[in-house]
């Protein structure tokens, strides 16, 4: 197969593609490196991704030419878009209606007259949920976002759907549940935990720290996708959760690390962030029935792994 992944150079697009070209298909990637984070990081993810079967554009999905990109492509895995609930208030929002539902919406138009698209999977997000009815929380249970982080992706969700029911797009949605693993953005927090104890640095909690959270390994996620791309018999507009199945409070998390490490780690605890949720958890009933997907990696297993990760990046500063 050949696919199209957007937001190749971010830290799940960047193990999708290389993932993908492991398993022998061709990958286009298109990114447009913003500033949010180190720049640097993104360049050194692209240069992780096998280069064998694999060409990199960069640009812009706003201002693209989209339908050449998609002309000769099967599978679009749509992994870009403006990410953090902090950053998502005030003028900032013009941002976010911007990069992740305008840019959704221009790269559905594309998607409806490319002629071989077999599957477009959309990176949605559990913040659609907000602070949801029930825990588990399904997908059939109101989205009612809390941040217009969750806001923004809710509505470029939705294009999907629509795109879907009205003219066909294959579409399918993944609700990711807090995603983790080794290169990991440096914004999210446990690149922020493990670096910290890594160096022997200060831990700052927004909040008591008793914030349940649903962690998701990115190699589950990555399985997940290939998974919604290969199924042929997944209805269009198909919505389905993408959880690790953990469950656990920060304060737990922080544990799991300190025991790791071998030494306590220094804490300190700050206002809880306008439009943060104070627990996730997803119901993966209908994603295992639906392409047999479950989660392979526990939260000892890879907070384990995320933390041998910062020891070799960030040792050599201790």
């Amino acid at each position: 197969m050949r696919a199209l992944v957007t937001g190749v150079a971010g830290f799940v697009g960047s193990n999708l593609a290389s993932q993908l070209l492991k398993q022998g298909h061709e990958v286009v990637g298109i990114d447009v490196l913003t500033d949010y984070y180190e720049v640097s990081i993104k360049r050194d993810n692209l240069a992780s991704i096998p280069q064998d079967g694999f060409t990199f554009h960069e640009a812009d999905l706003n201002t693209a030419d989209l339908s050449a990109l998609l002309a000769d492509v099967d599978w679009v895995f749509h992994e870009a878009g403006q990410p953090g609930v902090r950053m998502s208030w005030g003028k900032d929002f013009a941002v976010y209606v911007r990069q992740n539902i305008e840019a959704t919406q221009r790269l559905l138009e594309a998607a409806k007259d490319a002629p071989n698209l077999k599957r477009l999977v959309y990176a949605s997000s559990s913040s659609v949920y907000g602070n949801a009815e029930r825990y588990p929380t399904s997908e059939d249970d109101r989205p009612q976002p809390v941040s217009p982080y969750g806001v923004s992706k809710l509505a470029a969700e939705h294009l999907c759907s629509l795109y879907a029911a009205n003219f066909g797009v294959p579409t399918v949605s993944l609700r990711y549940f807090t995603v983790y693993g080794p290169g990991q953005r440096t914004d999210m927090a446990f690149t922020r935990f493990v670096r910290a104890a890594v160096l022997d640095e200060t831990i700052t909690i927004y909040g008591t720290g008793e914030q349940i959270r649903d962690f998701t390994f990115v190699d589950d996620v990555v399985a997940a996708n290939i998974a919604a791309a290969s199924r042929d018999d997944v209805a269009p507009g198909t919505v389905l959760n993408v959880a690790g199945g953990s469950n656990v409070s920060v304060n737990e998390t922080l544990a799991i690390i300190e025991n790791l490490n071998g030494r306590p780690l220094k804490v300190e605890h700050a206002e809880v962030v306008k439009g943060d949720v104070f627990r996730t958890g997803g119901d993966t009933t209908k994603i295992s029935q639906v392409l047999g997907w479950k989660p392979e990696v526990t939260i000892e297993q890879g907070l384990a792994r995320h933390l041998a990760w910062a020891q070799q990046t960030f040792g050599a500063q201790a």
